[in-house]
Formats: structure tokens, C-alpha cells, sequence
């Protein structure tokens, strides 16, 4: 990956959706050579896909929880159990294992207290292996879906 990989990057992360002439103008290369590159960074994996970013409190999920997850065990059918319920929940937006005390990070978007109440009541609590589950609102959220530093 070169200077102008590298660029392409910068580019498709600040406006996924640039056309390909677009994109060959800002980084300065004609728009053959520019798809070919584009093409071959979706290949090689730097490119996971494209999607839009979406506003949560417009959506009605205003209410924004941060959960760490303290595991009974850390053998392999336990924490495979516990992330395959993980992702079959959509408000869970975040799931991050983490090293140490505690073993997971779970963000959760609702729409308010009520819906994060009853979401954790009858589905959070309840995942398998946990031993122990607590739980900080998100006041204000710094800094989000940023950039990655290429």
C-alpha cells in the first residue's frame, strides 16, 4: 500500500459514496488506474464494504448505555454462546472482548428508559455464561464512527 492507497482510503472514509471520477480527481490519477486500486483495496480486505451512517436520536434510540459483562468462564462453548446471543441482538451496536476485568464491552441504543429496562430485564440478563452485568448512560457522546489513521 502506497502514498496513494493510502489517499483513496482517506477520501472513500470522509464520502463512501464518491463516483470513481470523483475520486481519480481528488487523489490525481485518471479514472482507470484509480478503479483498478479502489478494486484491488475491496479485494485485499481494506475495504470492508460501504453503508450509511445514521443518526440514532432522529431515529427515536435516544437512550445510550454502555454494559460490561463479567463471564462465570472463558472456555471456548461459553464465550462462543455468549457472542452468538450478542449478535442476534440489534441493540447491541457495540461488542467488544475485552482483556481482563471485564471480559466484555456492550454499547445499546433504545429509545428510552422503559425499552432499556425491558431489553435488559428479558434479554441481557439472561445471556449465557454471564456472571456478572453492570451497566453507565452515556451522557454525551465526544467522539464517534471516526476516521481510521492511515
Amino acid at each position: 500500500m502506497d502514498a496513494v492507497d493510502r489517499q483513496i482510503l482517506a477520501e472513500l472514509q470522509h464520502d463512501g459514496r464518491l463516483s470513481v471520477t470523483e475520486l481519480a480527481e481528488r487523489v490525481r490519477l485518471s479514472v482507470s488506474p484509480c478503479h483498478r486500486r479502489r478494486r484491488a483495496l475491496e479485494a485485499s480486505g481494506a475495504i470492508s464494504g460501504y453503508r450509511a451512517q445514521l443518526h440514532a436520536p432522529t431515529l427515536g434510540l435516544g437512550f445510550d448505555a454502555l454494559l460490561f459483562v463479567t463471564m462465570r468462564g472463558s472456555d471456548r462453548d461459553t464465550v462462543h454462546a455468549f457472542e452468538a446471543a450478542v449478535v442476534e441482538i440489534p441493540n447491541v451496536v457495540e461488542a467488544q472482548r475485552l482483556f481482563g476485568d471485564p471480559d466484555y464491552m456492550l454499547r445499546v441504543l433504545t429509545r428510552d428508559l422503559a425499552a432499556f429496562q425491558e431489553l435488559y430485564d428479558d434479554r441481557l440478563a439472561a445471556l449465557p455464561g454471564v456472571q456478572r452485568v453492570s451497566s453507565t448512560l452515556v451522557m454525551k457522546t465526544v467522539a464517534e464512527n471516526r476516521p481510521l489513521p492511515i
